[in-house]
């Protein structure tokens, strides 16, 4: 019986295991990750909304062993190429097809005083804190600030800001916080295009929402924030995107080069036979400039590629499928959203639009996340 080994239970991961399961039934598959459940990055936009709980989001990983595919719930400490082995905490599992689905961790550290004077916008922990702190503001000056690129869900920051927004204007304050949003890059969202970031421009343009680009963040004091230009800004509070990178057996395998990625192509094959790797913890070129943005969506379309592919080896079948780079991410304000659909490899250019904020819009990202919870687990 051949093993297919897949390292992450996130969006790549596991639509490429159900992928596979459907498909084939005299295979096993393992699931390897170090947390016990599944829940969706945009779940925490709803907890600092005070819609949601992380108790009530969380789905355990362990129910996709009802489908015939097994769950290891540990780290993964080693990968030993020759051998074909991967070893976890207390476990040695061996494979013959290997699909690395890692993700990416948050490097707050990297930026000297964000740990301690500002709240990380994708840490768990900090989405309950930010709520009580937005709640408990009447005045003063809240900062967004964006402090290493590429960074996994391009649009949350900005959905944030405007969460916040319609937030604080409920609660009758919002003529007295002025929201500034800083990023290195020149423009809201480069992987899309001028006239989308411009598009999304106006959106925060209308909510007296300041953008200022081209702001390399350097260090953050108690209440400002240092730019690479030498310039600084004050701030009451602070909402950050931090530095990321891949896990540290990324590194170590020598699968990527420190503080890189993983880097392949549309067939997700790296350059190490029957090993593949998908969604964040990779880089995939699109031009000399763009790469496909880190998403869950594109991780998605990326797994059940490679699990097609995996599924054409083993039957010994022709495979022309490669990743598509479709997809596309919600940009949630207040009760409604907009919708940025992204076509990435469309010739001569990459095709991205931003439909306008709309009720509708907001009924699809909750179905989008329900959907897919039903269908991998």
């Amino acid at each position: 019986m051949q093993k297919i080994l897949i390292l992450g239970g996130g969006f790549g991961g596991l639509a490429a295991a159900n992928e596979l399961r459907a498909n084939l039934s005299d295979v096993s598959i393992t699931v390897v990750d170090k947390k016990d459940y599944f829940m969706m990055d945009l779940v925490k936009l709803w907890i600092i909304k005070g819609v949601r709980t992380f108790e009530k989001s969380k789905r355990p990983l362990h129910t996709i062993t009802k489908k015939g595919i097994e769950f290891v719930n540990e780290s993964v400490t080693g990968i030993d190429f020759k051998a074909k082995k991967v070893k976890t905490t207390t476990k040695e599992l061996s494979y013959d097809y290997l699909i690395v689905a890692l993700g990416v961790e948050l490097a707050p550290e990297k930026i000297s005083g964000l740990p301690e004077n500002g709240y990380v916008l994708y840490d768990l922990e900090h989405g309950p804190k930010i709520r009580e702190k937005i709640t408990q503001m009447k005045s003063g000056k809240l900062g967004f600030v964006i402090t290493g690129m590429p960074y996994k869900c391009p649009p949350a920051p900005f959905e944030a800001a405007l969460i916040i927004d319609s937030m604080l204007k409920e609660q009758g304050v919002r003529d007295k916080i002025e929201i500034d949003f800083y990023s290195p890059a020149p423009i809201t969202l480069p992987a899309a295009g001028p006239e989308v970031s411009n598009q999304l421009l106006q959106m925060l343009n209308k909510e007296n929402i300041r953008f200022h680009g081209n702001k390399k963040t350097t260090s953050v004091g108690k209440n400002s924030i240092q730019f690479e230009d030498g310039s600084s800004v004050p701030f009451d509070v602070l909402i950050a995107i931090p530095p990321h990178k891949a896990p540290k057996v990324v590194y170590e395998s020598g699968l990527a080069q420190e503080g890189g990625y993983i880097p392949v192509k549309r067939d997700c094959k790296t350059a190490i036979d029957s090993v593949y790797a998908i969604g964040d913890v990779t880089t995939m070129m699109v031009t000399g400039t763009i790469s496909v943005p880190k998403a869950g969506i594109f991780a998605e379309g990326e797994g059940i590629a490679v699990a097609r592919d995996i599924i054409s080896k083993i039957k010994q079948k022709e495979n022309p499928d490669v990743f598509d780079g479709k997809g596309g991410c919600f940009v949630e304000m207040g009760n409604t959203a907009g919708y940025v659909y992204v076509d990435m490899f469309a010739s001569p250019n990459p095709i991205t639009r931003l439909d306008e904020p709309a009720p509708k819009h907001m009924i699809e990202k909750e179905n989008f996340e329900q959907e897919r919870i039903a269908k991998w687990l």
